[in-house]
């Protein structure tokens, strides 16, 4: 493997899968309900830091709160999965300011997944605190590094024609 100072392309050396995505109405579809995230293959990786982008749109003082749990399971259908690391603790994320606003935030979590069985997700409840007109999306991202494999993703070398 190459030292980090001989490595041009970092980026080759990490990959990003898609973990999930909820949409929530306060007091209505999606709201305080567990999203599970796609099961994904990490056998190759040893960290993962899972990323939550955030969107809201709340009334002035409303809340959005997101609370998250990794898992790992033995294959791709989630046989004996079971919660690994730590939660992400339900705290309010994003607060909408006077008059009301459309906020965005992301939540990070880092996670050594040497530990970990061959697969992983990672499962979230958004939880507005008010009613009818506040929503909200969240995307959950994973950068998974650590192989022993390079490059991970295809270079795009730049054009200087």
């Amino acid at each position: 493997m190459a030292s980090f100072g001989s490595t041009k392309n970092g980026g080759a050396d990490v990959a990003t899968r898609f973990g999930g995505y909820g949409v929530a109405t306060a007091g209505s579809t999606g709201d305080a309900t567990l999203v599970n995230g796609p099961w994904i293959d990490r056998r190759d990786f040893s960290w993962a830091k899972v990323s939550v982008a955030l969107r809201a749109v709340l009334g002035a003082t409303n809340t959005l709160s997101v609370l998250g749990q990794m898992q790992d399971a033995d294959n791709a259908a989630g046989l004996n999965a079971a919660n690994f690391g730590d939660a992400v603790a339900n705290a309010v994320d994003l607060t909408g300011q006077s008059g009301g606003s459309t906020e965005t935030g992301v939540i990070e979590a880092d996670y050594d997944l040497t530990m970990a069985r061959g697969w992983i997700r990672f499962n979230f409840t958004p939880d507005l605190n008010r009613a009818n007109t506040d929503t909200s999306t969240a995307m959950v991202m994973f950068t998974l590094g650590g192989g022993h494999f390079h490059p991970k993703t295809a270079s795009l070398e730049p054009s200087y024609s």
